[in-house]
């Protein structure tokens, strides 16, 4: 069994009973979203009250974890902590896309911890939100000052819109 297998069966004979649980995974599979990811090396945390309802487990908790990626307007290294909530119901009879499976008498929060935390890694990271970003001409990185490089020249096709810019403005 694996870290996040949990075993409910004394939860199962007694219904409304409740149990706290906190367990660490070393490492989970596939946890990764465009370019940001959790490392394989990174623990995950997951802090989850079992509850003991009609239908089967309710499981209410947290899942966190340490995560890296690059700031998408820099390239820096970026790393935080993504924490996400979850509160799902296991069933023997699982309804796809809508519960989780209740392995007689054992509860697996690997993929229920997995999509939480998958749900919670940023998209397109910033290193802070005052980043400016690359020079696009040079490359240069603009949070470390100005760049070398001539303005860039205005795009002809937007002539005619300077034009109207410049009357309004006087």
């Amino acid at each position: 069994m694996g870290p996040l297998v949990v075993n409910v069966a004394d939860l199962l004979h007694r219904r409304g009973a409740r149990r706290h649980e906190r367990l660490i995974a070393p490492s989970l599979s596939g946890r990764a979203v465009v370019g940001t990811v959790v490392p394989a090396n990174e623990p995950v945390d997951v802090d989850v009250d079992l509850e003991s309802v009609s239908d089967g487990i309710l499981a209410t908790g947290s899942v966190t974890a340490r995560w890296r990626s690059e700031c998408r307007r820099c390239l820096a290294d970026v790393a935080d902590r993504a924490h996400g909530d979850f509160q799902e119901l296991f069933e023997p009879h699982a309804r796809e896309g809508e519960t989780y499976p209740l392995h007689h008498d054992h509860v697996d929060l690997e993929p229920l911890a997995r999509e939480t935390l998958l749900l919670e890694l940023p998209l397109a990271p910033l290193c802070g939100p005052e980043c400016r970003g690359l020079c696009p001409t040079c490359g240069a990185d603009l949070n470390q000052g100005a760049c070398r490089c001539a303005p860039p020249s205005r795009d002809p096709r937007w002539e005619a819109l300077d034009v109207l810019r410049e009357q309004l403005n006087h």
